[in-house]
C-alpha cells in the first residue's frame, strides 16, 4: 500500500488546529485576535494594491509610455491654469 505524503508538511486540521487557536487565545487575549486579523488583512490589501501598481508601471514600461510625457502634460495643464490666473487679474 502507497501512502501520498504532503510536500510542504499539509495543513494543521483538527486537533492541530485547536491547539493553534488555544495558544493565540493565551498570548494575545480573546480582544485583540479580531483587532490582529483586521490589520492583517489591511496590511495584506495595501501589499496587494503596491504589487498591482508595480506590474501596472512595468508593463507601461514595456508598452513604451514613459512618465516623462505623462509630466509633460501636466506641466502643459499647469502652465494653461497660470496664464487663465494672470487674465483674470489683469482685468
Amino acid at each position: 500500500m502507497v501512502s501520498a505524503t504532503p510536500l510542504i508538511g499539509g495543513i494543521p486540521a483538527g486537533p492541530e488546529l485547536l491547539i493553534i487557536l488555544l495558544v493565540l487565545v493565551l498570548l494575545f487575549g480573546a480582544n485583540k485576535i479580531p483587532k490582529l486579523a483586521r490589520s492583517t488583512g489591511q496590511a495584506m490589501g495595501e501589499f496587494k494594491k503596491g504589487r498591482e501598481q508595480v506590474e501596472e508601471e512595468l508593463k507601461d514600461m514595456q508598452d513604451g509610455e514613459t512618465a516623462d510625457s505623462t509630466l509633460d502634460d501636466e506641466d502643459d495643464d499647469l502652465d494653461e491654469l497660470e496664464t487663465e490666473t494672470d487674465k483674470e487679474t489683469s482685468t
